[in-house]
């Protein structure tokens, strides 16, 4: 199993830089960070130094959206960055959530979500697309190489990852839910004539390593709200007919809003309606053992990376704990 570590890029940006080193020194391959552009810096920018400090560190948005950027400008990132430092990005990408909803606009559709990930994917490597109704090809690309892992949780989600991603990155380390989304999307690729692991399964959580289990469940009850933002348009969608599994829909039944100043931040305080159970259900607290039992318990499902969400007070005592301990035993 790979591990990857994901960060919001607050300033001073050269503080997300020194964790991207850290986390390459205690053996993280996958270096992730959020993509909002107003509630945080330009991510893009900062990839740059990440790659500048580190060897051979993959660096990527968890996840960029296919409405904030032309596609040719996101492709033109991503190949630039690859050109420079040896195709070590990768692109996350979803409909969107914070990074649209705080400047008024609703998430992509999953037709625009799919179209954004051929062009972007196709002009990154080097291949003529068609956009805005033009043939287009990057003319300085050359072996460029960029995977596209797609996040979601809905049927019609996990049947495009299926079909035409790369990756897929699923927000919480619920197993139960891990099991459901990941046979999801291999029936969806086998059903497009791919063979059923062709799609890299990444599980992105929160993780904490400590013994005062009620001081983590608080420092990262965040999470569940973040989740929420989806389970809620999914409800919305789906209803609760069984479409969706209730262990992924049922606790967002006292969600009242949501207030994206605090987005995914400990002490936020709309998720207060996030129980207990959930944050140990979706998130790895406790003792080392009991972070190597669940990890070892994705792995049987076939999760091929474990990404670790480290906005909580201990971030250098987990990271490390990752490093000496669970890392050379997972990995």
């Amino acid at each position: 199993m790979d591990f990857g570590v994901v960060t919001q890029t607050d300033p001073p940006a050269w503080t997300v830089v020194d964790t991207m080193r850290a986390a390459e020194d205690n053996g993280f391959g996958y270096g992730w960070t959020f993509d909002s552009h107003v509630l945080w810096q330009e991510p893009f920018v900062i990839y740059s130094q990440i790659l500048s400090a580190t060897s051979e560190l993959v660096v990527g948005p968890m996840v960029t959206n296919p409405s904030t950027r032309d596609w040719s400008v996101t492709a033109s990132l991503f190949a630039t960055l690859n050109d420079m430092f040896g195709n070590r990005t990768i692109c996350g990408i979803g409909r969107g959530d914070s990074a649209r909803r705080v400047i008024g606009q609703s998430p992509a559709t999953l037709a625009t979500l799919a179209e954004a990930m051929r062009v972007i994917k196709g002009l990154a490597e080097g291949e003529e697309v068609t956009i805005h109704g033009a043939a287009v090809r990057i003319p300085w690309v050359r072996n460029g190489k960029l995977e596209m892992w797609m996040a979601g949780y809905g049927p019609k989600a996990l049947k495009l990852v299926g079909e035409q991603a790369d990756g897929f990155i699923l927000q919480t380390a619920d197993p139960d839910i891990a099991r459901w989304t990941i046979g999801a999307v291999r029936d969806a690729a086998t059903a497009a004539g791919r063979p059923a692991d062709a799609v890299t399964i990444c599980v992105a959580a929160p993780a904490y390593v400590g013994a005062d289990l009620a001081h983590q469940r608080d420092q990262l009850r965040w999470f569940g709200g973040m989740v929420g933002n989806h389970v809620a348009d999914l409800v919305a969608r789906y209803g609760n007919d069984g479409a969706v599994p209730r262990a992924l829909t049922d606790y967002i039944a006292g969600r009242e809003g949501y207030d994206y100043s605090h987005h995914g931040r400990a002490g936020n305080p709309s998720t207060d309606f996030v129980p207990d159970d959930i944050v140990d259900r979706f998130c790895l607290l406790g003792p080392e053992a009991a972070h190597l039992q669940r990890l070892h318990e994705l792995a049987e499902l076939g999760v091929d990376q474990f990404a670790l969400y480290l906005m909580h007070d201990e971030q250098e005592k987990t990271m490390l704990a990752y490093g000496n301990s669970i890392i050379p035993e997972i990995g």
